[in-house]
């Protein structure tokens, strides 16, 4: 199924309502400065009634992790200690991030061991909703509750704590006891076909919360899509919501979608406007199943007299590319369950019958499967980079790019996001092709990948140079 204006893909959700207690961001401040962030084992509840506790890997013992707020143009300082038992590492997802930080196990930095640490520190250039998760096995370790929300504030007056709400959308997958379904974990379905989709809805590592807000007041709400693999489709008309910023990045104007469902793919963000009305309550809905499935309620009080104030957030200063002097490169995508495969190559081999089941890499890229000795392009610093995503696949994938931020030119059968705005994630439809173009100007080795984490995973990675 193509990409249209109506439609992205439909998924089932397969679920029914979950109670949430917001996570208390809180941090332990080093001596010199730095935060610290510990991946640790701990028991939480993900499943509502008298369902127990599961084993989740958190970061200081919730999922999700604490809340880092900083402004723009600070520096981040993060200790990052391993106290699980097996390595990890941590990436700053969305931030134009200096390459020996952003937290790439394999291709920027060695996974942090168990028992040791590691220090990141950045300045974040750009404001607006980020996140961050592990990045070594990921397909096993954000599934497992290893994520956080990083939200860089503008340097000027914008939305007041009361207004600015950060909602971490999460599915899990949990079994006849309610709790993580921890047997299901590296499933050869999902690998081979639309990735990990759990059944239970999460906000904030809790279920159905209820957000209390006032009438005729204007609040930004963060949407952070951290699922391994669900599209969430919503009609952010029913919310009477309008679009602040794709991926951290403002659009300058609120604006209205004018089609449904808009589709939120994983590792994308979204910034909404509400101005509630007064009695009129709503709720965030997933709407890819036979009827709505609401998974978080807002209810309104007051009486809404106060006129309200909409802030204007401006644009981050994210270079234009250059079309008429871009390099353009192909990115063929193959593979998958009643996919085309093609001849495929992995660490130099190709594989023939059973190495597909014995590798688990069931997708590939120009024929190549996972990380290559060689980059898929190298760019010189300031170049601007066109890459043609050619989906020759059954199923949807959301492609991320690291340290760098595109604009969509070219989406077939489709005008969304065409020109505009700026993303670090999109969504691919089966067999569709999209062109999308940056500014090459972030030197270092850039993971290029699908963010439905197990098609990452078995084959759906590669990377590029820019020197």
């Amino acid at each position: 199924m193509k990409l249209t204006r109506r439609n992205f893909i439909k998924q089932g959700i397969g679920a029914a309502a979950l109670s949430l207690v917001p996570a208390p961001y809180s941090f332990a401040m080093a001596q010199d400065g730095f935060l610290e962030i510990r991946a640790i084992k701990s028991e939480q509840k993900i499943y509502p009634g008298d369902a127990p506790e599961s084993t989740l890997w958190t970061y200081n013992g919730q999922a999700p992790g604490p809340e880092i707020r900083v402004k723009q143009g600070e520096r981040v300082k993060v200790r990052f200690i391993n106290e699980l038992e097996e390595p990890s590492s941590i990436h700053w997802h969305g931030i134009r991030i200096d390459n020996a930080m952003d937290g790439v196990s394999g291709l920027t930095q060695e996974a942090v061991k168990p028992g040791e640490r590691f220090e990141y520190e950045f300045v974040v250039p750009d404001a607006g909703t980020y996140w961050y998760h592990a990045h070594n096995k990921s397909w096993n370790q954000v599934a497992r509750g290893l994520y956080g929300p990083l939200i860089v504030e503008e340097p000027y007056p914008t939305f007041d704590a009361e207004h600015d709400l950060t909602l971490v959308i999460d599915d899990w997958r949990v079994d006849r006891n309610g709790q993580l379904d921890e047997q299901s974990f590296g499933a050869m379905m999902d690998w081979s076909h639309g990735g990990r989709l759990g059944n239970w809805l999460t906000v904030n590592g809790g279920s159905m919360p209820e957000i209390v807000l006032k009438a005729g007041e204007a609040y930004r709400l963060r949407l952070i899509n951290v699922c391994n693999s669900r599209v969430l489709e919503m009609d952010l008309n029913r919310l009477g919501a309008k679009v602040l910023a794709f991926d951290g990045q403002p659009l300058g104007q609120p604006e209205v979608i004018d089609y449904s469902p808009y589709s939120f793919g994983p590792a994308q963000r979204v910034d909404l406007l509400v101005i509630p009305q007064e009695g009129k309550g709503f709720a965030l809905e997933e709407l890819s199943g036979d009827t709505p499935f609401p998974y978080a309620h807002f209810k309104v009080t007051g009486t809404g007299g106060n006129k309200t104030s909409i802030p204007s957030l401006k644009p981050n200063a994210i270079p234009a590319p250059d079309l008429e002097k871009a390099s353009q490169h192909r990115l063929h995508m193959t593979g998958g369950a009643m996919g085309r495969i093609g001849k495929v190559f992995y660490k130099g081999k190709e594989l023939q019958g059973e190495d597909f089941r014995r590798t688990k890499q069931f997708w590939a890229f120009n024929s190549v499967a996972n990380l290559s000795e060689s980059p898929f392009f190298s760019a010189e610093i300031g170049e601007t980079v066109i890459i043609e995503f050619i989906n020759d696949t059954a199923f949807p994938h959301a492609m991320h790019v690291h340290g760098h931020h595109f604009q969509i030119l070219e989406r077939e059968d489709s005008e969304i996001d065409e020109g505009r705005p700026w993303k670090d994630t999109f969504l691919i439809g089966p067999t569709q092709t999209t062109r999308i173009a940056f500014v090459a100007d972030n030197p270092g080795k850039w993971l290029l990948h699908c963010h439905m984490l197990e098609h990452a995973a078995a084959g759906m990675t590669t990377w590029f140079k820019v020197t």
